[in-house]
């Protein structure tokens, strides 16, 4: 492989994961908020909530949009997004042939389990603390469809390989 075609590579590959990164954090803030809503809550307090590793349980409290907890949260969650987007990438790129929607469950799955199985409480998502499992199983719904349907830069039609 020569240093352009590895630019080149390298580029689309960082361009699938921003692409597909974003595409999740739009879906699943959209969904969270649309979700608290309809449970009573405030719409943008999935968003701060998720800030809670920063600044505690009071991030949950916050129901309005304000610099603190909304940018630290959805800086927060759109890291996290772009960070799981890398992994459906990588195994998109490995196994082009095998169904998007199943990777892309397999990839939010693991990223449930992570997020409120494996990692300490102070490091979840923070939705725990104003939305209802039912929501955040939802959420985590929107996050595979939104993998699967996500846009990569295609030459031929295909994932950039």
């Amino acid at each position: 492989m020569n240093d352009r075609t590895w630019e080149a590579h390298v580029f689309r590959s960082i361009l699938n994961i921003l692409l597909s990164g974003s595409s999740v954090s739009l879906a699943t803030s959209i969904a969270l908020s649309l979700l608290a809503r309809a449970e009573g809550g405030s719409a943008v307090q999935p968003v701060n909530s998720t800030s809670h590793w920063y600044w505690g349980d009071r991030a949950a409290r916050s129901r309005r949009m304000d610099m603190p907890h909304t940018v630290v949260g959805f800086v927060t969650h759109h890291g996290a997004s772009l960070f799981w987007a890398s992994f459906y990438e990588l195994l998109r790129r490995y196994h082009p042939r095998r169904a998007a929607l199943g990777d892309a469950a397999a990839i939010s799955a693991l990223a449930a389990f992570v997020d409120y199985v494996v990692v300490p409480r102070r490091l979840t998502p923070g939705w725990e603390k104003v939305v209802s499992p039912r929501a955040i199983g939802i959420t985590y719904i929107v996050m595979a469809l939104a993998l699967a349907a996500s846009p990569a830069w295609r030459g031929n039609g295909d994932r950039a390989q």
